[in-house]
C-alpha cells in the first residue's frame, strides 16, 4: 500500500473523531431540551392548577345558580298559593286582603279581579310605588293577559304571560310579567285573578340581597338580552357566567348569574407550591449533572482522540491485523486484513464456524490442527510462519503470520494478536527475478547460437565451394569422355548416366546448402531479405528429395495435394522451404511411436487457396498429437521433447512465417494426429512491395532483452 492508500484507509477513523463535535452538540441539545421540558412541565402544572381553580369556580357558580333558580320557583309557587286564597265572590274584604298581600309580596305590584270576559272588576296596586299603569294604558297589554288567561282556562291551572316593558313617568321603565289564575265554582268559570310581577323586584325580593352578594343576577332572553338585573358582579379580572332556566307555565325565564373574580395566584394551592419546589431542586441537580457530564465529555474526547490516532495507524498499515479470543473467535480485524482476504469485517467478527472463510479447503484440516495446538499452549512465544490464505474469489496467496499472546490491562491472557503479511508481491518479485535470469540465459544462448551460425556459415562456405567445384569439374571431364563412353558397352553407358546424375545432384545440394547458409547468415545479422514470386508447387518440389529420402528411411508415405488454381506467392523461397522441410521432418518423427501395423503412416502435404489473395500450406501427420502441457510451450525457444533436439526449429519457423505477415498455427487432426498450417500472400502485379517491418526478423517475446 502506498502513502495515498494509507491516507485513504485512515479517513474513517478521523471522520469518527470529527463526529465527536456533532455528538457533543447533540448532547448539549439534549440537555437544553431536558431543561426546557422541566420548565414547560412547571409552567404547565401552574397553568393546569389555574385551570382547575377556574373550572372549580365555574362549577360552584353553576351550582349556586341552580340553587337560586330553585329558590325562585319556590317563591313564585308560594305567591300562587296566596293568590288562590283570594276569592272575590266569597270574601267581601277582597280589597283589603289584596292590599295586605301586596304589602307582603313586594315583587307583586298589582292584583286584579277580572270577569269571564277579562274585564277588570277590582284592582289593587302596590303601596310601595306609584301605580305602574298610571301613565301607560293597560289595554295595550290586554293581548298578553288574554293569551295567559285563555291558556289558564284551557289547562285549569295558572299561566304566565310573556314579559313586556312599561315606561314610567320618571323617564324609566319596568319589565313586567302577568300571571293569570282561573277561579272555578261548582265546575263553572267565574273569573280570573291577574297578578303583575316586576322582574327587578322578583330578583331582589325572591332571591334576597344576601344570596346575591358579590354576584349580578338578571333575567335574560334566549338571545342574551337582559330584561332585568340586580346586584354587582364584583371587580375581578375574570368574568364567570352561569345560566339556569326557570320554567313557568306559558313562559320560560333565563336566570343569568355573573361573578367577577381575581385571577388565580402563582401557586393556587400547597400541592402546586411543593411540586414547584421539587422542580427547582431537580433543576439544581440537573445543573450539577451537566457539570459532571462536561467533565466526562472531556475525558471521552481525550480517549476518542487516542483511539482515533490508534485507528488511523492501524488503517494506514499494509499489514493485516487479527485478534482472536481463547476460543478461537475473531474479535478484531483491520481494513487491511479484510481487503487482503476479500471478506467484510461483519462476516469475520465472532466467527465460530470452522474452517475460517479464508482457509483453503484442501488445507483446512492442517490449519485446524495448528489452531488447536496453539489454543492449548497459552504460553506460546512469539513467532512467525508462512501459510496460504484464500480470497473470496477462490484465489490463493502466500502470507507470513506473526502471532503473539494478547494480554489485557490486568495481565490476563485473553487471546492472540496476529500480524499477517501478504507475500504475493514478494513471491511475484522473486518469480520475475527468476524469469529474468532465465531470459538472460536464453538470450546468451541465442547470442551463442548466432555466433555459431555466423562461424559455421563462414567455415562451411569454403568446403561447399570446393564440393561444387569438384562436382562441376567432374561433370566437365565426364562430358569430355562422354563420346568415348557412348561407344562402350551398355553397362559403361548406364554407369556414365548414373555418375552424371549423382554429380548433378551433388552440385545442386551444394548450391542449396550455400543458399541456406547465406539465408541463415542474413537472418542472424538482420539483413534485408529479398522476396520473389514463386509457384507454390516449386516450394514443395524443392524439398521433396530430402523428404522422400527420410520418408523411405522412416517408413512413411508422403501424399501431396495441390489445387491447380493456386496463384504465385511472394516469399523468400529458401526460408519457406526450410519451414516446410522442418514441419515435414517433425511430422514424420511424430509418427514413429504409432505401430506400423495399427495405422498407415501418412504425411499429407496440402496446398490450397485461402480467401481471395492467399495460399495456405498445411502439413498433417497421424501421430499421437500434442499434449496440453506441451502445447503451451511448443513455440518457446530451447523447449524440446526430443533427446537430441535443441528446441529452436518451431521457434524459427514461426519467426519466418511471421516475417511474411502470417502466423503458424496448429490443431488436432481427429481421430489422431496434428495439422500445422500457415498462409502466404499471393503475388499480384499491383501488390505493394513488402514493408521493412515484414522483412526484419522478429525474435519471440521471451528472448527480447
Amino acid at each position: 500500500m502506498n502513502a495515498d492508500d494509507g491516507a485513504t484507509s485512515s479517513k474513517p477513523a478521523w471522520r469518527w473523531l470529527g463526529g465527536l463535535q456533532p455528538l457533543r452538540k447533540s448532547r448539549s441539545l439534549l440537555w437544553a431540551l431536558l431543561v426546557l421540558l422541566v420548565g414547560s412541565s412547571l409552567v404547565l402544572l401552574i397553568w393546569l392548577a389555574g385551570r382547575y381553580e377556574s373550572s372549580a369556580a365555574q362549577e360552584r357558580l353553576e351550582a349556586y345558580t341552580a340553587d337560586l333558580a330553585t329558590q325562585m320557583r319556590q317563591g313564585m309557587s308560594r305567591n300562587l298559593r296566596s293568590l288562590q286564597a283570594l276569592q272575590p265572590d266569597r270574601d267581601p274584604a277582597w280589597q283589603a286582603h289584596a292590599h295586605e298581600l301586596l304589602q307582603q309580596r313586594r315583587e307583586l305590584i298589582r292584583v286584579e279581579w277580572r270577569d269571564t270576559e277579562l274585564r277588570p272588576d277590582r284592582v289593587s296596586d302596590s303601596p310601595y310605588r306609584p301605580p305602574a299603569f298610571e301613565s301607560f294604558d293597560r289595554s295595550l297589554s290586554a293581548a298578553d293577559v288574554g293569551l295567559a288567561c285563555r291558556a289558564a282556562q284551557r289547562f285549569n291551572a295558572p299561566a304566565y304571560s310573556n314579559s313586556y316593558f312599561v315606561p314610567q313617568s320618571n323617564g324609566m321603565g319596568l319589565e313586567l310579567m302577568d300571571v293569570c289564575l282561573p277561579l272555578m265554582a261548582t265546575g263553572q268559570l267565574i273569573g280570573f285573578t291577574v297578578a303583575t310581577y316586576a322582574l327587578n323586584d322578583m330578583l331582589s325580593e325572591l332571591l334576597g340581597a344576601q344570596l346575591t352578594r358579590g354576584h349580578a343576577v338578571s333575567f335574560a332572553e334566549a338571545d342574551g338580552t337582559r330584561l332585568a338585573m340586580y346586584g354587582s358582579a364584583g371587580s375581578g379580572r375574570r368574568l364567570f357566567v352561569a345560566q339556569q332556566l326557570v320554567d313557568l307555565s306559558g313562559n320560560t325565564l333565563v336566570l343569568r348569574l355573573e361573578s367577577r373574580q381575581g385571577t388565580a395566584d402563582l401557586f393556587p394551592n400547597l400541592l402546586t407550591a411543593l411540586v414547584t419546589a421539587m422542580t427547582l431542586a431537580l433543576c439544581v441537580v440537573l445543573l450539577m449533572l451537566v457539570r459532571d457530564m462536561r467533565r466526562r465529555l472531556k475525558v471521552e474526547h481525550d480517549l476518542a482522540e487516542a483511539l482515533a490516532f490508534r485507528k488511523a495507524m492501524e488503517n494506514s498499515l499494509n499489514t493485516g491485523l487479527r485478534a482472536r479470543d481463547l476460543e478461537g473467535r475473531i474479535t478484531y480485524v483491520n481494513p487491511a486484513f479484510c481487503q487482503m482476504v476479500g471478506v467484510r469485517a461483519e462476516e469475520l467478527l465472532h466467527h465460530r464456524a470452522s474452517p475460517a472463510p479464508y482457509w483453503p479447503p484442501e488445507l483446512a484440516n492442517v490449519y485446524q490442527d495448528r489452531q488447536t495446538f496453539r489454543m492449548a499452549n497459552k504460553a506460546l512465544p512469539r513467532g512467525g510462519h508462512e501459510s496460504v490464505f484464500m480470497r473470496s474469489d477462490g484465489t490463493r496467496f502466500p502470507v507470513l503470520i506473526i502471532e503473539a499472546p494478547l494480554i489485557n490491562a490486568l495481565g490476563k491472557h485473553t487471546g492472540w494478536m496476529s500480524a499477517v503479511l501478504d507475500l504475493s508481491e514478494q513471491k511475484r518479485a522473486e518469480e520475475i527475478s527468476r524469469a529474468s535470469q532465465d531470459r538472460l540465459q536464453a538470450t546468451a544462448r541465442l547470442a551463442m547460437v548466432g555466433e555459431m551460425a555466423s562461424l559455421l556459415s563462414h567455415e562451411l562456405n569454403q568446403p561447399l565451394a570446393a564440393i561444387s567445384s569438384y562436382a562441376n569439374g567432374s561433370l566437365n571431364v565426364l562430358r569430355d569422355t562422354q563420346a568415348a563412353l557412348l561407344t562402350g558397352t551398355p553397362e559403361q553407358r548406364r554407369l556414365s548416366g548414373d555418375l552424371e546424375m549423382a554429380l548433378r545432384r551433388i552440385a545442386e545440394q551444394a548450391g542449396r546448402a550455400g543458399k541456406v547458409i547465406k539465408s541463415v547468415h542474413d537472418f542472424v545479422r538482420r539483413r534485408e531479405q529479398k522476396r520473389e514470386a514463386v509457384q507454390p508447387m516449386d516450394l514443395i518440389d524443392a524439398i521433396m528429395p530430402l523428404v522422400s529420402l527420410q520418408a523411405r528411411k522412416l517408413g512413411v508415405r508422403v501424399v501431396i495435394t495441390a489445387e491447380p488454381s493456386c496463384p504465385q506467392v511472394l516469399c523468400d523461397p529458401t526460408m519457406v522451404e526450410q519451414v516446410l522441410l522442418n514441419l515435414a521432418r517433425n511430422g514424420m518423427q511424430a509418427m514413429q511411436a504409432v505401430p506400423e501395423q495399427a495405422s498407415d503412416r501418412v504425411l499429407h502435404l496440402r496446398v490450397q487457396r485461402s480467401g481471395k489473395n492467399g495460399v495456405e500450406f498445411s502439413v498433417t501427420d497421424v501421430g499421437e498429437g500434442i499434449a496440453e502441457e506441451v502445447a503451451s510451450q511448443l513455440f518457446t525457444p530451447f523447449f524440446t521433447t526430443k533427446d537430441e533436439g535443441m528446441g529452436l526449429g518451431l521457434s524459427l519457423c514461426r519467426t519466418v512465417v511471421e516475417q511474411h505477415g502470417s502466423s503458424l498455427s496448429f490443431k488436432a487432426h481427429p481421430p489422431r494426429g496434428t495439422v500445422f498450417a500457415f498462409t502466404l500472400s499471393a503475388a499480384t502485379p499491383d501488390s505493394p512491395p513488402p514493408s521493412q517491418a515484414a522483412l526484419t526478423p522478429r525474435l519471440p517475446a521471451f528472448f527480447k532483452p
